[in-house]
């Protein structure tokens, strides 16, 4: 994958970068080491910055075909602070999905028992061993006459969870073959995106809310 990280930087000062992830690119190096963002974020900072060894962290991750929005602290100092942001759950995370199904209720909030089992989500209606709550809510406009809009509000933030809960409504998101859907999207990409993040600026305390311009279609 072709990719120039300073075309995708959304938001940066001396603290924290914000930047556009495309999908297709993971977030963090696995065991095949694959490209991936975290490594293009400290080649960047290596260059703009002179420090050979920069430092750099995400605060949370994209599945690999989920574009959109990854928040990096660039300051050791501030990771707590940003990470303890996540945990509260005082982050506001928003998602657009396209699906080729329109669920039962156009407006809803979707309640599960989560639990990551061999590389899926698994998702129960009452409390499981080792499962943990997941919750999102969500709203449906008409995109086309083949496709339905999905404003997501995501209140926690599990392993595959938008995936497995709208697959849950019988509507999975366009070109996610895991979750059942048997329409095709763009390579290696399903038709979600992070579009949104609000959060407090670590050192200043200011609300940073930080958006792009939808593109699944």
């Amino acid at each position: 994958m072709l990719f120039k990280l300073s075309d995708h930087i959304l938001l940066e000062d001396d603290y924290m970068l914000v930047i556009n992830k495309p999908a297709g690119l993971m977030v963090e190096p696995d065991r095949n080491q694959n490209p991936n963002l975290l490594q293009h974020v400290k080649a960047y900072l290596k260059n703009t910055s002179g420090d050979p060894v920069p430092y750099a962290q995400h605060l949370h991750r994209l599945d690999r075909v989920v574009s959109g929005i990854v928040l990096f602290t660039k300051q050791r100092e501030v990771l707590r602070n940003l990470s303890e942001q996540f945990a509260e759950h005082w982050v506001k995370k928003f998602y657009k999905a396209l699906t080729a199904k329109e669920p039962t209720q156009s407006k809803d909030r979707l309640e599960h028992w989560h639990r990551k089992e061999k590389k899926r989500a698994a998702l129960y209606t009452q409390p499981i061993e080792y499962a943990e709550k997941a919750i999102l809510d969500y709203e449906i406009t008409k995109q086309s006459d083949e496709h339905f809009l999905w404003n997501i509000q995501l209140h926690t933030g599990k392993y595959h969870q938008i995936r497995a809960q709208l697959a849950s409504t019988g509507c999975p998101i366009i070109g996610d073959v895991l979750y059942g859907s048997d329409v095709s999207f763009k390579p290696n990409a399903i038709a979600l995106q992070a579009w949104r993040l609000v959060f407090q600026h670590p050192v200043s305390g200011a609300t940073i809310d930080v958006a792009i311009d939808s593109s699944l279609a």
